[in-house]
């Protein structure tokens, strides 16, 4: 059986990059003491690590593919042209976030929270209505990643369909969520909305790596 091919990222060395060979990697980091560096299964996530933090994935394995090698040619690569969006709820209800990010670089575009009493679900949402106002402001072509599909569904009936009740503490989450349904019934756009396939390409480049 074939050795399976590798990828590393330098985040600290002598000279910090994403190298396709482990020799490049070694030489790379011989010698400096505190290297940082990881090995991962694809170039495209060794690439969006390099634009992250160490720290985010020291210690975490890297991604493994689960789909076939038909599977993946059928569905392809990621459209680069776009922007990516996701959250993170620590409980459920629990303490939520959302962010957009370039599919590309993984650079952040926009963020919103940490907010109390939220759900994954409602910042899924918030973040797609964010990330449509952003490219219409932005007169931008780009497509629009999530990854999921709930979200998906309440943006196509313009509504937030939570059973998250309102109180003190998360006023400020349905404060935005009236916000984002005032946006979709009075704005139009062209905006191409399409799931992300996180068993092809691994997690979204928006994602916070809290899984």
């Amino acid at each position: 059986m074939s050795k399976k091919e590798k990828f590393y990222t330098v985040w600290k060395g002598n000279k910090p990059g994403v190298y396709t060979k482990w020799a490049d990697c070694k030489k790379a980091i011989d010698g400096y003491k505190g290297a940082e560096y990881k090995s991962f299964l694809s170039f495209d996530e060794a690439k969006k690590a390099y634009n992250g933090k160490y720290s985010d994935y020291k210690g975490k394995k890297t991604s493994k593919p689960i789909l076939s090698k038909e599977e993946l040619l059928k569905i392809g690569e990621p459209n680069y042209n776009s922007i990516s969006v996701d959250a993170a709820s620590s409980g459920n209800p629990g303490t939520m976030e959302y962010r957009g990010v370039d599919t590309k670089t993984g650079k952040e575009l926009f963020k919103q929270g940490p907010f109390q009493q939220g759900t994954n679900n409602v910042g899924e949402f918030l973040a797609l209505v964010h990330g449509l106002a952003f490219l219409k402001k932005q007169k931008s072509n780009r497509i629009l990643y999530t990854d999921s599909r709930t979200a998906i569904s309440w943006i196509r009936k313009k509504k937030c369909n939570t059973k998250l009740v309102e109180n003190a503490d998360n006023k400020p989450i349905f404060d935005l969520v009236r916000r984002a349904h005032q946006w979709l019934q009075t704005n139009t756009y062209t905006t191409n909305i399409v799931k992300w396939e996180t068993k092809a390409w691994g997690e979204i480049p928006a994602d916070f790596g809290r899984k």
